[in-house]
């Protein structure tokens, strides 16, 4: 039978822990920032340590072993609703309240919910979600104050963050990626979270071997060659018939002429930032002047040989040109990237 108290829950280990062993859950838990992927993780967390997992019940509906789970929006509660949710059950067992964007309650019920923290009820879960800014704020220290537990889920922003989640998915199906898969599969899939971790799902269970560049490419054919960076790496290395292959299957496959056009700036802006530092410091003493991941700064380097500043400053004006004509004051957006494409080219071979 699983114990339940006010300072906490205890349920049943799993089997690999020693017989008898039991796992504490908090009675109240806040789990703060706005990554949804790892919010709704740590809930689905908390909900299954205080045995009630995810797909044995519905919200609002008990589950089979007599438990019941509320999953509520604060903006959506009326003063007084707290009581009721978290009431005992009338067939018994616990009960695990998910009261989520808490930021949004009324004034009214950032009080209840306060003056629930401090005083939690035997054999229920308060499970809280918060987005973390200053709206709701005082809730947060409300909660802080009375123990609640906090989980942050910070927005993953940083190129070496999202490597690290990438790693993370794949160990956790077993499996390993290499940095060039990893980069590969940023530029395939992009940096939605959710996405991602599909991405890294379908290719755990359809791939075998370590993930490379390659087998990323294979899974992504088309996509993860057609995205507008690689069309800009393309015209950078002076590759024209190549980069005009890839932005006609780029648009083809319905990536924005604007997205392209931003990517085409950012390789010629990255040409002028790279070209200009120090030659004799390493890429990763320039990583933090120039905004830039190691990687990033030996690949412009590469692709560095056979410009001169002249030239550079003469693509940067290709590319304000192309913008202009994407952005309304051209016929065809497609063409216009064409010509651009065409002039990086040029500017790089000083023809």
């Amino acid at each position: 039978m699983r114990s339940w108290h006010a300072a906490g829950v205890t349920s049943p280990s799993p089997a690999a822990e020693p017989a008898g062993q039991r796992v504490v859950v908090p009675a109240v838990s806040v789990i703060v920032g706005t990554e949804d992927l790892l919010v709704d993780r740590a809930v689905s967390r908390i909900v299954a340590a205080a045995g009630q997992l995810s797909d044995a019940a519905e919200p609002g509906r008990a589950a089979a072993d007599g438990n019941a789970i509320q999953d509520v929006q604060a903006a959506d509660l009326l003063p007084g609703q707290l009581a009721g949710l978290s009431a005992p059950s009338l067939f018994g067992g616990g009960c695990v309240v998910i009261v989520r964007s808490a930021q949004d309650a009324s004034k009214e019920v950032a009080a209840e919910l306060a003056r629930y923290a401090a005083a939690p009820e035997p054999e229920v879960v308060l499970v809280l979600t918060h987005a973390g800014g200053a709206k709701g704020k005082a809730l947060l220290a409300s909660l802080a104050g009375s123990g609640a537990q906090r989980i942050d889920c910070p927005v993953i922003k940083r190129f070496a963050e999202r490597l690290e989640f990438l790693r993370s998915e794949f160990s956790r199906a077993g499996r390993r990626a290499d940095d060039a898969g990893l980069r590969a599969l940023l530029d395939a899939v992009g940096t939605d979270l959710r996405d991602l971790a599909a991405a890294c799902a379908q290719l755990a269970d359809d791939t075998t071997g370590t993930i490379s560049q390659a087998a990323v490419r294979r899974y992504y054919r088309g996509r993860a060659e057609a995205t507008g960076f690689t069309v800009a790496d393309r015209a950078v290395e002076g590759k024209l018939p190549e980069a005009i292959e890839q932005l006609r299957w780029a648009l083809a496959t319905g990536v924005s002429p604007v997205l392209i056009v931003s990517a085409l700036a950012q390789g010629v802006r990255g040409l002028g930032r790279v070209g200009s530092a120090s030659r004799g410091r390493s890429a990763d003493a320039l990583a933090a002047e120039l905004g830039m991941p190691p990687w990033k700064i030996d690949r412009v380097r590469q692709q560095l040989r056979g410009w001169a500043p002249d030239g550079v400053a003469r693509a940067h004006a290709a590319v304000a040109a192309a913008d202009a004509q994407v952005k309304g004051e051209g016929a065809s957006a497609g063409y216009a990237l064409e010509v651009a494409i065409t002039a990086i080219v040029a500017c790089r071979t000083g023809r």
